[in-house]
């Protein structure tokens, strides 16, 4: 083996501590007595006797052989029967249906086959997924399938602590349930016919006793699991972690541990502490007593040697896992517990350079990659305890480990990301069992906060608390204070560990940490957003989770680091991610969707812009050669051809490109590999646009950059290659750095926000614990004295709803501690900061805005929802900094992007959209809306006046609808009437805020749709077709409901029908209000007879308007019936909703100046379908018919406006009041005046109006209304299809 010291060789079998014994007594080393004396002291036995062998120290090898074999072995040994080797855990998971996996079933797997006929024997299982299992123990005679499993047959014994229960053909109660992350020991003893089992290393008792014994009857490990379920055995090939009296009459586990190589492992490691230990003073002549824990090399020949010896012997036996846990690992975690800083333990260092230094290369890879394995298990697996000591103490270890740069490097590049989920390293588990993990000691009184009424609603009233209650909460508060401290602790050691793997100046020997790391996280992500259906691939979401907390803190931590050194940089708080990054190739974004589609087809349509902006070139003669006969081209001569031609001022563009799904065969897969071929050119943008020269280049692969690609050097600027003209000149930080921040925003984009708002479900649990107690309280309050059974009840009850808050609200306080404290909420708020930086970066580029992925809009949406719903009521947002300048710039970039061209993912645009809707449903997110410029606000509402044509308009109706209400007719209401009495879903949503109208913004759109003459028709008559369309709809489905309910067979009316029909009357209700909105900000574009299309709007206004009225207020009617039928789904279809939506509208219309009055008045009489009772009906008003025929049903109320008081002012009802009596009056005076006109003077097309239009040129007639609207979508005539060049008016002759 060759040293990778100073250059000094040595072999394994050629060391030698002195030259010959009859040379002069200083043999050039040291003397032979001190020589002698120091062998004596280094080789001692653990009892102090120095073995014989101790004694030779000429002959080298045979000297250490002596020393190792010097005791037997095998006095040492349990004497265990031959058992099989197995391998060390088997990963059981996934598998169909109920299974039973017994080890002769896994023989495909590991070749396992234990038959115990007598003894007492262990083994254990870890638990990955807390599902459906039983394990155990069973016979050759138990047969399995898909119904029958461990434990229910005669001769096989399970536990199953997801039900916590035993199993032998019958069931009971046993044990304690289980959690993902327990350890269950399996336990037989056949001497005594019993089978135990131990969670966590603490007896369950006896399970069963009197098991079948005899010849043949041999026992082996068994289980049965359900699908996806997954579990990991230990028979013994590494520690048990739980070993139960191990040894001659205790319980063995299944596999004989190496019991000679651990003799001889721990011997050579006493060895080694004595080296470590004992030092030779040369000038003195003497042995003197080191200090262990500052010990060093320092180049003493003599003892370099006696290590090297030991180390020929140790070294084979660090490749073996079960030593590198029992021996190694517990060896150094010994050197950590004296306390202090990591870095008051230098010897870790130098026992690693040790390692490098006397054994192979393959040597140490195998025992580095084993330690770090053993680690990571001991953390992710080790109990909670109250102060986190076992976590600390494998964290403090790892970090040692990670501080040695050689090993850092190796672990980086081979073990962390490629063998390890190291990602579990970051993550701080939640215990499911508070009394295990300490709470009750950290945190002894609960409390939990009474904010919510029975219906979900947060009370009104403002309760002063009680002395007892503040005293509760003061104590919980600290409580959690002395939590959060512990928790510190350890997430400080996960963000150590994070910035050694970020370190740029350990350059010796090869690249940076920091340039490893990089490509590795990159593919992790890559393999995270690849496979978002593959559970097995995924990093779980908890741990991304507190992998991009630590993350954040690692990464700002170097940022701020280095504007420190730079000043002209800057800050973490000011921090953005380029666009540059987006189109010029060097970060790879695999195959996420960009704003403006694929980039293959980007770089193909926006290549002009690039050459203009970027001073990108993409070679026309390439994209072009994209036909299906190029596309078997060799990829190696294209790669070689690339690799040749690049030069050094000019570098690559591209990435992985994203991959259309019309790309899967093989054959089509290879344009995948031209789009990564693309011949670009970039050239320094600081200096004026010559002729560029077009070289055909390969973009670079995660494993093929370098440092240089990254950070730049000589001119080259690396990531930051192609700025635009809108991008300042500044330096922003390090260039890795903003890579990690893009990964960083990718990462919560991929599951992050997903286990946000999942976890908040502990939180609402404890609300309804906390509603339960109180309402039982008060039950027993009111409960009768001489009820005292009802009484003993109610007393159970409040029992177990206390137990059960005290149970949560310790669970609640270690999760706003690791999820949603206050430094946690204030990294997902700078996040939003930068996403909001990063998006109005990209949007100053004009095209070439269309390059940024589409997560970035979606993190900037997702990190604002998280802030506002579930950081609250712990953390405020209000508190942030700069809360009011961010909320404005969000509401700013929804107004500008929600209607982008640059834009075209359906999906990010129906986001923007709803995130636009919420965002008016708030008054300090509405009021942001507000601030912004003018002309952005202008902008923003006639994009949401666009028709409502070839686009998901729902969403836009819905953005008017809550900038109206609070100012419609009865539209002041939060929830309806009908609903009060029952609980909502989510008090939180967006529609069940209160009224917050926008005055400003209802001013920017009347004075839009007074000014513009061609966006005032286009909107409403979209409006009103919709309006048409969805009100149809809803009355064709409560037709086939009624049908069916009608029936006298059972029959179960579809939810989903339910469903749309509710949303098709919710439509309905919201367009109505839109057109209330309309008639009453700019009444004449319906009533100013001088605009072309406002006669036309108003008679078609009016024909919805009685169409509505006559289908909802005809007595016993089908919307009636169905409305009374209360069936789930449509509890929001009710009377007043919808009639005082149009009863808004007709007031509106009908109490505006005298002359326009009499318009709209003369345009709804007209219109065949109104009926005045109509109009009575809102009022309570009925036909004496129809109240004759309704005298049975004394008990109907009718539907009145008056009843509901609460909703609409007295003003408002004066107005139907004076409405009714003025239609009433003129309807009167129509009927009187209005002369009957024959059928063939009607139009042929409504037979509602006389003909009063002639078509030129074929001269056919129709009522004015009819032909205009026709107009409006088609130019041929209703019935020869000849196109219509004119429309006179036609007046009956009057010979005629």
């Amino acid at each position: 083996m060759t040293s990778r010291g100073a250059g000094t060789a040595f072999s394994r079998k050629n060391y030698r501590l002195s030259t010959e014994p009859e040379k002069a007594r200083v043999t050039g080393i040291v003397n032979s007595r001190l020589l002698n004396d120091y062998l004596h002291r280094v080789f001692t036995n653990a009892d102090g006797n120095q073995p014989a062998a101790a004694y030779r120290y000429q002959t080298s090898s045979h000297s250490l052989d002596g020393l190792c074999d010097a005791e037997e072995v095998g006095g040492e040994c349990w004497g265990y029967p031959e058992v099989p080797l197995c391998v060390p855990f088997i990963s059981v998971g996934a598998v169909s249906g109920l299974a039973s996996l017994t080890m002769s079933q896994v023989a495909g797997i590991s070749h396992v086959a234990f038959l115990l006929l007598s003894g007492k024997w262990i083994y254990e299982v870890l638990i990955s997924s807390q599902g459906l299992m039983q394990i155990g123990w069973c016979t050759l005679n138990c047969r399995f399938n898909q119904e029958e499993g461990v434990g229910d047959t005669p001769d096989s014994y399970a536990y199953d602590g997801n039900r916590v229960r035993k199993w032998n053909v019958t069931t009971t109660n046993y044990g304690k349930s289980w959690a993902a992350g327990d350890i269950v020991s399996c336990l037989i003893d056949l001497d005594e016919g019993t089978i135990a089992f131990c969670l966590n290393g603490i007896s369950l008792g006896t399970a069963f006793d009197n098991i079948t014994r005899g010849a043949g009857m041999a026992y082996f490990p068994a289980i049965s699991l359900s699908f996806k379920e997954s579990v990991a055995f230990n028979f013994g090939s590494r520690p048990l972690r739980y070993p139960l009296d191990v040894g001659r009459g205790g319980y063995r586990p299944l596999q004989d541990p190496p019991v000679a190589d651990l003799v001889k492992a721990h011997k050579l490691l006493g060895y080694l502490k004595n080296v470590i230990h004992i030092g030779i003073d040369v000038t003195e002549g003497k042995l003197v007593e080191k200090d262990t824990s500052m010990w060093q090399l320092q180049g003493e020949p003599t003892v370099l040697i006696t290590l090297a010896h030991i180390f020929n012997y140790f070294s084979p036996l660090m490749c073996k896992v079960y030593l590198v846990e029992d021996v190694l690992m517990t060896f150094l975690l010994s050197i950590l517990e004296r306390g202090g800083a990591v870095e008051a333990h230098p010897l870790i260092q130098q026992l690693l350079d040790l390692m490098w230094l006397l054994m192979e290369e393959y040597e140490v890879h195998e025992c580095l990659k084993q330690l770090l394995m053993s680690l990571l298990r001991a953390y992710r697996f080790s109990p909670i305890i109250p102060d986190l000591g076992l976590q600390i103490h494998y964290l403090r270890l790892t970090i040692a480990v990670l501080k040695h740069e050689k090993s850092r490097k190796y672990l980086l590049s081979n073990v962390l990301f490629d063998v390890l989920r190291s990602v579990v390293f970051f993550y701080i588990k939640s215990p499911l069992r508070v009394e295990e993990a300490g709470l009750q000691e950290l945190i002894p009184t609960t409390w939990w906060p009474n904010r919510f009424t029975k219906e979900g609603k947060e009370s009104k009233e403002v309760k002063e608390e009680s002395a007892e209650e503040r005293l509760r909460r003061r104590a919980y508060e600290r409580g959690c204070q002395r939590l959060k401290k512990r928790i510190e602790v350890v997430e400080g050691l996960q963000v150590q560990i994070l910035k050694l793997l970020l370190n740029n100046k350990d350059r010796g020997g090869g690249e940076a940490s920091r340039y490893i790391f990089l490509n590795k996280f990159r593919k992790f992500l890559q393999e995270n957003a690849s496979n978002r259906g593959n559970l097995t691939v995924l990093c779980p979401p908890e741990y991304m989770v507190c992998f991009l907390h630590r993350l954040i803190a690692a990464l700002r931590f170097f940022w701020d680091g280095h504007k420190a050194k730079t000043p002209a940089t800057l800050s973490s708080e000011e921090a953005y991610v380029p666009p540059q990054l987006f189109y010029n190739g060097k970060v790879d974004y695999f195959d996420l969707q960009r704003l403006g589609g694929l980039l293959s087809h980007l770089k193909k349509t926006l290549k002009d812009d690039l050459a203009a902006k970027a001073n990108v070139l993409i070679d026309p003669a390439e994209l072009q050669a994209v036909t299906m006969d190029d596309l078997d081209e060799d990829e190696e001569s294209a790669t070689s051809a690339a690799q040749s031609q690049r030069p050094s001022a000019a570098l690559a563009i591209g990435g992985a490109l994203a991959r259309p799904g019309w790309l899967s065969s093989p054959t089509l897969g290879r344009a995948n590999r031209f789009l990564s071929t693309a011949a670009v050119s970039l050239m320094n943008p600081r200096r004026p646009l010559g002729t560029l020269e077009k070289i055909k280049v390969r973009t670079l692969s995660v494993e093929q950059r370098t440092e240089e690609d990254i950070e730049g050097s000589h001119g080259n600027e690396g990531l930051l290659l192609g700025r635009p003209p809108e991008e300042p000149d500044q330096p922003i930080t390090e260039n890795s750095l903003l890579e990690v921040l893009d990964g960083i925003v990718m990462m919560y984009n991929l599951s992050v926000h997903q286990q946000l708002g999942k976890m908040v479900g502990v939180s609402d649990d404890v609300n309804e614990y906390a509603m339960a107690l109180k309402d039982t309280e008060e039950k027993i309050s009111r409960c009768p004295k001489r009820r005292r059974d009802i009484h003993e009840e109610l007393l159970k009850s409040q029992k177990v709803f206390s137990e059960k808050l005290n149970h949560l609200s310790r669970r609640l306080a270690w999760i706003n501690v690791t999820i949603y404290s206050k430094e946690k909420m204030q990294d997902v708020y700078w996040l939003l900061r930068v996403c909001i930086r990063t998006i109005e970066h990209g949007d100053r580029t004009g095209s070439l805005f269309a390059f940024m992925p589409e997560f970035y809009l979606s993190v900037a949406m997702n990190s604002y929802s998280a802030l506002k719903n579930y950081f609250s009521p712990v953390n405020s947002m209000e508190e942030l900094p700069g809360y009011e300048e961010t909320l404005m710039r969000l509401a700013a970039i929804l107004a500008k992007h929600f209607a982008d061209s640059r834009i075209v993912g359906t999906d990010i645009r129906d986001s923007l959209m709803q995130a636009l809707a919420s965002y008016v449903c708030y008054p300090h997110s509405l009021r942001a809306v507000e601030r912004i410029p003018e002309e952005q606000r202008i902008s923003m509402m006639k994009n949401l006046l666009a028709p409502y044509e070839q686009r998901p308009w729902a969403q836009t109706n819905w953005i008017l609808v809550r900038l109206w209400r609070g100012c419609g007719f009865g539209y002041r209401y939060t929830r309806l009437p009908h609903l009060l009495k029952t609980k909502p879903e989510d008090a939180s949503l967006p529609s069940l805020q209160k009224p917050c109208p926008s005055t400003l913004l209802q001013r920017h759109m009347a004075d839009l749709l007074r000014s513009d003459r061609d966006l005032a028709p286009s909107f409403l008559n979209s409006v009103l077709n919709q309006l048409n369309w969805a009100f149809s709809e809803f009355i064709g489905m409560i037709q086939e409901i009624q049908q069916a309910a009608e029936r006298l067979e059972r029959n179960f009316v579809d939810s989903r029908q339910l469903k749309v029909c509710a949303t098709c009357f919710d439509l309905s209700v919201s367009l109505l209000r839109v057109l209330e909105m309309t008639v009453t900000l700019a009444p004449e574009i319906f009533l100013d007879w001088n605009r072309p299309s406002s006669e036309l709007l108003l008679r078609r206004l009016a024909q919805l308007l009685n169409q509505v009225l006559n289908r909802v207020t005809a007595e016993r009617n089908l919307f009636d019936r169905v409305v009374n039928l209360r069936l789930p789904g449509l509890e929001s279809v009710d009377h007043y909703p919808i009639l005082v939506a149009v009863t808004g509208i007709l007031v509106r219309l009908l109490t505006v100046s005298l002359c326009r009055a009499e318009r709209a008045t003369a345009v709804l009489l007209a219109d065949p379908c109104f009926q005045l009772r109509s109009i009575q009906y809102l009022l309570g008003h009925t036909e004496p018919s129809a109240l004759a025929a309704a005298a049975p049903a004394t008990d109907k109320r009718h539907f009145s406006l008056h009843t509901y008081t609460e909703y609409i002012s007295a003003e408002e009802l004066a107005k139907v009041d004076k409405m009714l009596s003025h239609l009433s009056e003129e309807s009167k005076q129509a009927a009187a005046t209005t002369l009957p006109t024959s059928e063939e003077d009607l139009c042929p097309i409504c037979y509602a109006h006389p003909i009063s239009a002639i078509f030129r040129p074929c001269s056919h007639k129709s009522c004015k209304a009819c032909i205009n609207q026709h107009l409006m979508n088609n130019k041929d005539c209703f019935f020869c299809k000849a196109t219509i060049t004119g429309v006179d008016d036609f007046t009956k002759p009057a010979s005629s």
